[in-house]
């Protein structure tokens, strides 16, 4: 980074062309964030010329809804291709700036590295996104994407249904009746009331089994290291140990994702805890389940029942013996299969991959900072200053060590917990980074990126009086220990400064080095000559 800084940053100055869209006032259109979602250089510019000239293509992997294929259809150019091979799909995806997937696509890093750069967003349709490689992801800079609210209601239905109908036998007593049998005797069920159910994940779907098993007369408990107290009281719910859960449950529901915590989290030895007779529904994921053990336990009559929608291989194997298990209750992946859902959930992630093409930033990103969209739309104007403010410091720098300790300032009349700068420090990395290297970066690699270039960035917040209408006053940059063409530029105590602000919806320079004279600065910033204290 160091040995690029001079010559990166004459070539920047001197090349007026790309300055112009550098200007904190220019009135030109900017880029789209569509542009920051590449990964190389080279890439840039055929995604911008695309933005402008041509529709961007979108490759759907898998079944989607009708009314997410023609949202796509009304923006991007959209290939159906379903049941592509590992290497088809990696001969596929380097002509695609975007990908939709359920969970039976692997999104691998020979993926991300096929794409050569271009894919720009992978959008899951559902919540789980165990099937991509998120590393992958975000050291390529691809966004990933997904629709966590639409088929929440439908996973947690039908985790009530297998609930119920496992507690009723109601699949081996249907499948009797149809084989000519009477046996009312052999499938007397257990009735759930006043039964203990403990919900291991209490997350969106977890909540909505709590919230109906509640109605069903069960006790709930549950157990999730990240739940927060207070929304648990407020369904009734009591949060506990994972080892107290267990032991205590007379059912147990799964609700957690599938990492490497949770990769076979029921097994011989949680089993060996459990109280005896207990009862196991599965609407996550296959994984967290040791499939092997859950048989044994099941023969032990540690587990009188199970009910399962999901396999750690899908569709599992014909002769599978959990499959054909007497006790086992199970369903191929229904979990989001409801017409409601499949429609929802189709329009959540076309839209959220739309906007990402577009530029917008995702409230449902994965692999960057998750940020409420009504956040994003008030520091809209604040993200194109805080990049700006990042680009202009890195072209005062030259020689020296290159760019190693950055401190952030950020003037606001509001409270430090009620605003969120997370998307701001990404871009001032990308605006300090982009000019001295080849790297492309945006908002999902930025931290990677600096951290891999030794770049250390602080944040600091002076509070100030007044209204706290605005989340911000000012932003300030400051570069500590390095050297500048520009002596001027440099303050007494080495550092290089400058600090801009947002005035009706339009990011100005506000303040730099006092003194540096305009025909020093040629950043080409039209507040940099309007102002004469910079």
């Amino acid at each position: 980074m160091a040995a690029t800084t001079s010559t990166a940053s004459s070539n920047i100055l001197t090349t007026k062309k790309n300055l112009s869209s550098l200007s904190l006032t220019s009135t030109n259109k900017l880029p789209t964030f569509s542009s920051l979602y590449s990964s190389s250089r080279r890439q840039r510019f055929i995604v911008l010329s695309a933005s402008l000239n041509s529709k961007p293509t979108v490759l759907v992997a898998e079944k989607l809804g009708e009314a997410g294929i023609n949202l796509l259809k009304d923006f991007a150019n959209v290939d159906c291709s379903y049941n592509l091979s590992p290497d088809e799909l990696c001969t596929k995806i380097s002509l695609c700036d975007a990908l939709i997937v359920r969970s039976g696509t692997k999104v691998s890093r020979e993926v991300f590295e096929s794409s050569g750069g271009r894919l720009k967003v992978v959008g899951r349709a559902g919540v789980g996104i165990d099937n991509v490689d998120l590393a992958a992801a975000t050291e390529h800079g691809c966004l990933v994407v997904n629709a966590p609210t639409a088929n929440t209601i439908a996973a947690a239905e039908h985790g009530i249904a297998l609930l119920a109908a496992m507690a009723r036998n109601v699949a081996q007593a249907d499948a009797s009746l149809k084989a000519g049998k009477w046996q009312r005797n052999k499938y007397v069920g257990v009735s759930l009331v006043g039964k203990t159910l403990a919900v291991m994940g209490f997350g969106k779907v977890g909540s909505e089994v709590a919230r109906r098993a509640k109605g069903l007369g069960m006790h709930v408990i549950a157990h999730d290291p990240y739940a927060p107290a207070d929304r648990a009281r407020a369904v009734g719910v009591e949060l506990v140990s994972f080892d107290e859960a267990i032991a205590t449950a007379d059912f147990i529901s799964l609700h957690m994702p599938l990492t490497p915590a949770t990769a076979k989290i029921l097994n011989d030895e949680t089993f060996a805890k459990m109280k005896k007779g207990v009862r196991i529904v599965n609407v996550a994921r296959g994984g967290v389940i040791d499939e092997d053990a859950l048989v044994r336990a099941l023969d032990a009559g540690i587990v009188a029942q199970a009910a399962l929608d999901v396999f750690t291989v899908e569709p599992p194997p014909q002769d599978s013996k959990l499959v054909q298990h007497e006790r086992v209750t199970v369903t191929p992946h229904l979990g989001a299969s409801t017409i409601e859902a499949q429609e929802g959930v189709a329009i959540e992630i076309a839209e959220a991959v739309v906007g990402a093409l577009k530029g917008e930033l995702a409230s449902t990103a994965v692999n960057a900072p998750m940020v409420p969209a009504e956040v994003l739309t008030e520091l809209k104007p604040y993200v194109v200053l805080a990049e700006k403010l990042g680009r202009l410091a890195v072209q005062l720098v030259s020689g020296g060590s290159g760019v190693k300790d950055v401190k952030v300032t950020y003037a606001s009349s509001r409270a430090p917990d009620d605003l969120d700068t997370r998307v701001l420090r990404a871009m001032i990395t990308k605006g300090l980074i982009e000019p001295i290297s080849s790297v492309f970066v945006n908002l999902v690699n930025a931290d990677f990126s600096a951290k891999q270039r030794g770049l250390r960035l602080s944040e600091e917040r002076i509070h100030l009086d007044g209204s706290p209408e605005s989340p911000l006053d000012s932003i300030q940059v400051q570069i500590a220990n390095v050297e500048s063409k520009f002596a001027s530029a440099i303050s007494e105590t080495g550092e290089i400064k400058v600090e801009g602000r947002v005035k009706d919806g339009i990011p100005h320079l506000t303040k730099g080095r006092k003194r540096i004279r305009r025909a020093e600065c040629q950043c080409q910033l039209h507040e940099c000559r309007k102002d004469r204290s910079t």
